[in-house]
């Protein structure tokens, strides 16, 4: 696995034990037993995001980030300054909200980090039985919303490395606004959640 600072410090501040396809979300569960497939130009696609033929693609490259990206679920999970464990801490003054919301920031990223290393685990594993390589490989990028209130977002893309096209990441360290790490099926953390055990 390749991560810059930001990714490798989340990584080290997380708890990964027990990961599995239950920290899947429904929705990328069934992205996962959807499987694979090969489009006329030759990228390759996970099969329940591809829409079928559509408009022109610069590269292979372009085609398989645009197809196979996409935004892991967070709607479920609190927001900065909400714990979401029902002790009700919300923004307040003084320390008691400066705690709720550090412990609030600190469990949606580390949720967000185990749905997004699961997705991957198990769509890589399908890549690997589909295509009989490890080729592709899984961006998976956190960074805040953007708004004031900087709530952390993640996404998942996936794509296969391509020797006449610059890379999809080219220099993981220059990511300084986003916690980013490059997954091949070689060093997926945690048990590797597969397409069948998705699928249940």
């Amino acid at each position: 696995m390749r991560a810059n600072r930001w990714m490798r410090d989340l990584l080290a501040e997380a708890d990964l034990t027990g990961l599995s396809p239950a920290d899947v979300p429904p929705g990328f569960r069934d992205v996962v037993a959807g499987g694979w497939s090969v489009t006329a130009s030759g990228a390759r696609v996970l099969t329940a995001l591809h829409a079928g033929p559509g408009g022109a693609f610069f590269d292979r490259l372009a085609e398989e980030t645009t197809v196979n990206g996409r935004g892991m679920t967070d709607h479920d999970l609190p927001a900065g300054a909400d714990t979401g464990d029902g002790t009700g801490d919300g923004p307040g003054t003084g320390d008691g909200g400066a705690v709720g919301a550090a412990v609030g920031a600190a469990v949606r990223a580390h949720t967000l980090l185990r749905r997004c290393l699961a997705y991957a685990a198990g769509c890589l594993r399908a890549a690997e039985e589909t295509f009989g390589d490890d080729a592709v490989r899984a961006y998976v990028v956190l960074s805040p919303d953007g708004t004031d209130d900087g709530l952390l977002t993640a996404t998942v893309t996936f794509c296969t490395p391509l020797p006449d096209v610059p890379p999809y990441i080219a220099d993981l360290e220059e990511a300084q606004d986003a916690a980013v790490a490059e997954i091949s099926v070689r060093d997926r953390p945690g048990p590797a959640p597969d397409a069948r055990s998705c699928a249940a």
